[in-house]
């Protein structure tokens, strides 16, 4: 059996749309799709627009992201390996073939978490389209290659999956991308990068929620190294300057984009700035669904 688990924030189109990504899919195994979600409202959209078959919706209680998968956990917890797990958001949609490439990928017995490859739907041409662009595509360079080397990297919470099996809870105060595929690699288990299974994604389109969404992302891994001090770090100030600037550099098109490329480094540098900020006056990860709207990242709901 296959758990594919949508979490969602009042977002009914673009869920509806996730749901669809997934059952037009010719998934090789059994499967069931959970949408977990704090609005009865989605709930009554997707049944009318879905047959029940398709979906199971758990209506999230509302005390974080985490205290939501703790309770699909204990109802979907099985010791039969060979099941799997799968997370994806409600606002972005997967490729036409992603399932089965997380399917095929768990053929290998020694994987225990699998990451996909995000990828930004917004346009190059435009400043924020093209920070999304330069970003995921470094990120696509660097998993590929700690993948290959068989180390510890985090997967991306847009879509991973696990053995069923591994994990019984995680805690409420760090993101679940993280810290789940930390404990499945502590357990001896590789996690692995497969960049055929495609994710698609809205990046945020202005200022205030690029940052709202940025700082939010940093405070998260910075509450990790204090929670978790010996989690290898592959997401870090530091880390973005070693993996990332040769590459960036080399990534400008023309002049316009050579001018965003330094942009973002001080916008970098700046979300940073806030986020180290806000943890020194304890103003650590709150383990909610969301803090801050950020309507600009939901491509059908917006």
């Amino acid at each position: 059996m296959i758990y594919i688990i949508i979490t969602s924030f009042n977002e009914p189109k673009s869920t509806l749309n996730a749901i669809n990504c997934i059952v037009h899919q010719k998934i090789k195994k059994k499967y069931k799709i959970i949408v977990s979600d704090p609005f009865p409202e989605v709930r009554d959209f997707l049944s009318r627009n879905l047959e029940s078959k398709y979906f199971e919706f758990f209506l999230d209680p509302g005390e974080g992201k985490s205290y939501a998968l703790n309770a699909i956990f204990k109802k979907i917890y099985s010791s039969k390996k060979e099941d799997l797990i799968i997370f994806t958001d409600g606002d972005v949609f997967v490729s036409d073939n992603s399932i089965n490439e997380i399917i095929d990928a768990f053929e290998d017995r020694e994987v225990g978490c699998i990451t996909g490859r995000p990828v930004s739907i917004d346009s190059r041409g435009e400043k924020y389209g093209y920070w999304s662009k330069l970003l995921y595509d470094g990120i696509n360079l660097v998993r590929t290659r700690i993948s290959k080397e068989k180390k510890f990297f985090q997967t991306s919470g847009y879509l991973f999956a696990i053995r069923n099996g591994l994990i019984k809870e995680i805690q409420p105060d760090v993101p679940e991308d993280c810290i789940i595929p930390y404990l499945i690699w502590k357990n001896g288990y590789k996690i692995k990068y497969v960049p055929r299974a495609e994710v698609f994604v809205k990046y945020p389109d202005n200022w205030k929620d690029w940052i709202n969404q940025r700082t939010r992302t940093i405070k998260a891994h910075e509450n990790l190294s204090k929670l978790y001090p010996d989690m290898p770090r592959t997401k870090s100030f530091f880390n973005e300057i070693k993996e990332g600037f040769l590459f960036s550099l080399t990534y400008p098109k023309n002049i316009k984009e050579l001018f965003w490329t330094i942009e973002l480094y001080f916008a970098r540098i700046y979300i940073y700035y806030i986020s180290f900020k806000e943890a020194r006056s304890k103003r650590v990860f709150d383990p909610g669904w969301r803090e801050t709207e950020i309507n600009s990242t939901k491509p059908f709901d917006s």
